[in-house]
């Protein structure tokens, strides 16, 4: 299994940098498309299509609506507002998990979930990407995420005693959780404060960190959600030792068109 992890980072690690950093405009949406796009076949998996040909249905599906959303220009806050509102949604179903299956029950619905779970996602990545300073803006959000995953590992391996949502993910703790917040607000602070900003702007770049890696929790924890309901341990095996591409992205769904649409409402303010 090591083995197999290592030699998938050392094939995948290359192409993801180069494609983040030397693509731009269309060629860098088609890249960050055809990633969504292996996560939407992965999905309607968990969203119960058991059937290969719906699972791939439902992948075009998902390629054409990002082809008429980038054709069409559409504004950015019309998917990152119904991003935030699934995202507050989805807070609710893991806080309350098992009650509320209801909600979900039939793939239909589930598949009107993925939709919001992963177009809000590449848009807010093809936005970014096009901003000033957009690939900084990109590694912002992948460093606050590996950050969070680093402090809640350490936090919950050493001081983790009071299962988060056992039901839901039985591995994380709540002290992890707070590890990998207070990690990444003393990061961001120090990098806000390297950077010279006023007082103002640093409280606010503190509360949007805060934000983005909350966020990105209810992203990973979704996805275990739908996963446990499946009953299975990895989203595929396209990934040789890393399991699927959503077991890889789950955070970045959420954590993406939050920060997106923080830096679209105050991000004048604090560049």
């Amino acid at each position: 299994m090591l083995k197999q992890r290592i030699i998938t980072a050392v094939i995948l690690a290359p192409l993801a940098i180069a494609g983040f950093v030397l693509l731009e405009g269309a060629a860098f949406a088609l890249f960050v498309g055809a990633i969504v796009v292996l996560g939407a076949w992965e999905w309607a998996r968990l969203a119960g299509e058991a059937a290969q040909k719906g699972r791939i249905v439902y992948a075009l599906v998902v390629a054409l609506f990002m082809f008429g959303l980038y054709r069409d220009a559409w504004p950015a806050h019309y998917l990152f507002l119904p991003a935030l509102a699934w995202w507050l949604v989805a807070l609710v179903l893991i806080s309350r998990y098992p009650k509320g299956r209801g909600l979900w029950a039939g793939s239909m619905i589930s598949q009107l979930f993925g939709l919001l779970i992963l177009l809000p996602a590449w848009y807010g990545l093809v936005w970014l990407r096009a901003q000033e300073n957009g690939l900084w803006l990109i590694l912002g959000v992948l460093i606050l995420i590996w950050a969070a995953d680093v402090g809640a590992y350490v936090a919950g391996k050493t001081w983790g005693r009071r299962k988060l949502l056992p039901r839901v993910s039985p591995g994380k703790t709540v002290e992890g959780l707070l590890g990998g917040l207070v990690f990444t607000q003393l990061l961001t602070l120090g990098v806000l404060l390297y950077l010279g900003w006023g007082v103002t702007a640093l409280l606010m770049g503190q509360v949007t960190a805060a934000l983005v890696v909350l966020f990105s929790i209810v992203g990973d924890l979704t996805e275990s959600l739908f996963k446990r309901e499946q009953g299975l341990k990895d989203s595929s095996s396209l990934l040789p030792g890393h399991g699927g591409v959503l077991d890889r992205i789950d955070s970045l769904t959420a954590a993406v068109p939050v920060f997106a649409l923080c830096w679209m409402l105050i991000g004048e303010r604090l560049a």
